[in-house]
């Protein structure tokens, strides 16, 4: 418990301001107050716990390039989550959205820039931002602060959303950011045709750590109820201090519902980076991922995903070898406990044509790594 009240010292008192402000009577808080704020703000939760056990057995303990499930052999809580919510529903509405998360591997993971480089922390501010549906044509949701990037097929899992799969594919933690800190503006063109535009510190930046921005943007096309088609972008300069080492990321993800019960999703990366191949050279890396998803029953699913991740520059990977590529599949048995709980088996299979897992002695002599794992949450 002494970890856990030390690593909050500089929190809780925010914390709890935030929760008293949001119960606070409305006619108490501001008079007759317009914005109703009991009435508006929505509250949810989320937890998250897991048990992974690697049957590589490393020395370290750790499962390599997994991105939340690092920890081998371990039990662990995940995350836990809160978010406090005012949509924007209607024309020149103001509102806001703060994701608060705890946990033992989500928040030291993908939280942005932590106060010291290296160091863990398991407390983040997942999202936080102020919104305004400006009145323009169908109206144009603004969006400024941090919040989760819109580059991917997978999540970073909450109460509104989680994966088909527990572990997340190399796609979603080496090609792609998690978060970004700026200004977004998404608008409805149709009910088929949407569009957004990002512009930001960068990759995982709450403060820029030079002096450009990066800028990014969604086209999402849905012809019908079965199929959805998101064709994004991410570029900018992205190294410490550097103005000229240009990173981009080409990103699409399709979504197709073949019936009520099954459904496909597809999602390809490729992204370059000035400057960080082989010999001064332009990086690049690429990959491919399918994930099926099929509901036996109302209470049971079955998910299977497979993909192939190429790091020709090791600029991604870093493992000390270029020419890395890995290929991955996984096995997830989904069984919906009641309304609000979700438990979740697993066994994945990673390989590599370079021998990159670790063994019982910390060597890295195994070119497979192969994971069973069990996850149980919980929202509202």
């Amino acid at each position: 418990m002494k970890k856990l009240f030390n690593l909050y010292d500089s929190r809780l008192g925010w914390v709890a301001l935030l929760g008293l402000i949001l119960l606070l009577p409305g006619q108490a808080l501001a008079g007759k107050n317009a914005f109703k704020l009991l009435d508006d703000v929505e509250i949810h939760g989320f937890a998250s716990s897991s048990y992974t056990f690697n049957f590589n057995e490393p020395d370290t303990r750790k499962n390599q390039f997994r991105i939340f499930d690092r920890d081998a052999n371990s039990f662990q809580f995940d995350v836990g989550e809160l978010v406090f919510l005012k949509e924007t529903a209607d024309m020149d509405d103001i509102g806001f959205r703060v994701d608060l998360t705890y946990g033992f591997s989500i928040p030291e993971v993908a939280q942005s820039t932590p106060l010291t480089p290296g160091a863990e922390d398991d407390f983040d501010v997942q999202q936080g931002y102020v919104s305004w549906k400006a009145p323009v044509g169908n109206g144009l949701q603004l969006d400024f602060g941090k919040f989760i990037t819109h580059i991917g097929a997978e999540v970073i899992e909450g109460y509104d959303g989680w994966n088909s799969n527990f572990s997340r594919s190399f796609l979603f933690g080496l090609a792609i950011p998690f978060t970004h800190t700026g200004l977004r503006a998404s608008y409805d063109i149709n009910d088929q045709l949407s569009v957004m535009g990002v512009i930001a510190n960068g990759w995982d930046n709450t403060t820029d750590n030079n002096d450009s921005k990066s800028i990014g943007f969604q086209v999402a096309y849905s012809p019908s109820d079965d199929l959805a088609i998101y064709f994004n972008w991410m570029g900018g300069n992205e190294q410490n201090d550097s103005d000229h080492e240009f990173r981009q990321i080409f990103d699409i993800v399709v979504d197709v519902a073949v019936n009520n019960r099954l459904s496909l999703q597809f999602n390809l990366d490729y992204g370059t980076e000035q400057d960080e191949g082989v010999g001064g050279s332009t990086a690049e890396w690429f990959g491919l991922a399918g994930i099926v998803r099929y509901d036996v029953n109302k209470w049971f699913s079955m998910n299977f995903r497979a993909e192939f991740f190429n790091d020709d520059d090791d600029v991604r990977t870093q493992t000390g070898t270029p020419g890395n590529e890995m290929w991955e599949i996984t096995i997830t048995p989904e069984f919906r406990i009641s309304n609000n709980m979700v438990v979740r088996f697993e066994y994945r299979h990673d390989d590599s044509n370079q021998p990159v897992f670790q063994d019982e002695t910390g060597a890295l002599t195994n070119d497979t790594q192969d994971t069973v794992a069990f996850n149980a949450l919980v929202y509202f």
